[in-house]
């Protein structure tokens, strides 16, 4: 732990940091303009989150890769005893320390944002509170404005209720069990009673909004994990490059300017580039 340089460490962590979250907010401000205007994120399509995960890759490379330069250029220069072998690994080492604090900053910063958007979870209704919102509405918030959509004036009273309670069935249909027949049943009760719609009426609604929702959350939960494989494969990268760029940085600071293969290839007469 001696031979560890916090100052260094910390410098570039937070040049980590700094560099993901101006890239990622370049990102959410061109995505304001690409994006579908569904609203949902579940109708992205399958190239903006191929867009989205390369853009991902791009921000670990700079980011990571500046901090981790940062750290070993800083870093100071060891004794002209030391083995190239053990300059390297301290500097790899500093490295890898900056993408570990990088990482629990965005994480920390990523929690942050996500308990100030909570509401973005809860119900529609001005009346919403704990008792009424329910997780994952958001993703069906229009199949449930599909399902209690009439053209007489709506009852207001307990409507909060009744349409987080109809959110909560919504989400079994994409359970392994699927839509139950007495939820069913009990759906297309509470939609006549709320939209004066016949019995018949209501059941083909049901079975509509039913079919819609289980295709909005599987769509929604193909991208939630595409995305967050997306995350871990970019963390894993950003530790690699954190890794490189330090010991890069440290054979810059030492002097040691080494070529990389791809350079001595190049730089061998052309008859000799086999």
């Amino acid at each position: 732990m001696r031979y560890i340089e916090w100052g260094a460490v910390i410098a570039g962590a937070l040049v980590t940091a700094a560099l993901a979250l101006v890239l990622h907010a370049f990102a959410a401000a061109i995505g304001l303009g690409v994006s579908s205007t569904a609203p949902t994120w579940r109708d992205a399509s399958i190239g903006l989150i191929l867009l989205s995960a390369l853009y991902l890759f791009l921000v670990a490379f700079i980011s990571y890769g500046a901090g981790g330069y940062l750290a070993g250029r800083l870093r100071t220069r060891l004794s002209a005893t030391a083995g190239e072998d053990d300059v390297e690994y301290g500097d790899g080492v500093h490295g890898i320390l900056v993408w570990a604090i990088a990482t629990l900053l965005a994480g920390l910063l990523a929690l942050s944002a996500a308990q100030a958007l909570t509401h973005l979870a809860a119900p529609s209704a001005n009346e919403a509170g704990p008792s009424t919102s329910v997780a994952g509405e958001n993703i069906i918030a229009f199949d449930l404005d599909r399902l209690f959509r009439s053209d007489r004036p709506q009852q207001t009273g307990d409507m909060a209720y009744a349409r987080a309670e109809a959110a909560r069935i919504l989400l079994t249909t994409a359970s392994h069990r699927g839509l139950q027949e007495d939820d069913r049943a009990f759906l297309v009760r509470l939609v006549s009673a709320r939209t004066g719609l016949a019995q018949a009426d209501a059941e083909r609604r049901v079975n509509d909004v039913a079919s819609r929702a289980k295709d909005d959350i599987n769509r929604a939960r193909r991208s939630a994990v595409l995305i967050a494989f997306a995350i871990g494969v970019a963390a894993l990268l950003g530790a690699a490059v954190a890794w490189a760029a330090a010991c890069a940085g440290g054979r810059d600071r030492d002097g040691r300017a080494t070529r990389s293969a791809l350079s001595e290839w190049w730089h061998r007469p052309f008859s000799l580039r086999t």
